[in-house]
């Protein structure tokens, strides 16, 4: 009984890829929050408008800026792939079906991973 129960949540916790929204279906959701895009911008902007006074200085926080970014999208990647992994390492429970809607949710990830922000 309780591994059925446990089954049912891990079903509940997977969006079918036929319900997610077409804009999830085709991984075209940004890899970093419009907002923070927003304040990565803004940094970046603030940076570049200092190197006449500071060029050293501007190169250093550029490479920190994109570092910080470069954290931010691994960070969503590592969240997402944990969560994919959960769908179909259930063992013996997975039927074909299961596997085959993580088969859709990968290849969306897969997309996204080669797609720019």
């Amino acid at each position: 009984m309780r591994n059925l129960d446990e089954s049912r949540k891990r079903e509940q916790d997977v969006i079918p890829f036929e319900r997610r929204t077409e804009e999830e279906q085709e991984g075209r959701r940004p890899l970093i929050p419009p907002r923070q895009v927003e304040e990565l911008r803004e940094r970046w902007t603030s940076i570049q408008s200092r190197f006449v006074d500071e060029p050293r200085k501007s190169v250093e926080d550029a490479d920190k800026l994109v570092l910080s970014a470069i954290q931010q999208i691994e960070e969503v990647f590592s969240a997402e792939r944990a969560n994919l992994e959960k769908q179909w390492t259930r063992g013996e429970e997975a039927s074909t079906e299961d596997l085959r809607v993580c088969l859709q949710h990968y290849r969306t990830f897969f997309d996204r991973l080669l797609t720019k922000i």
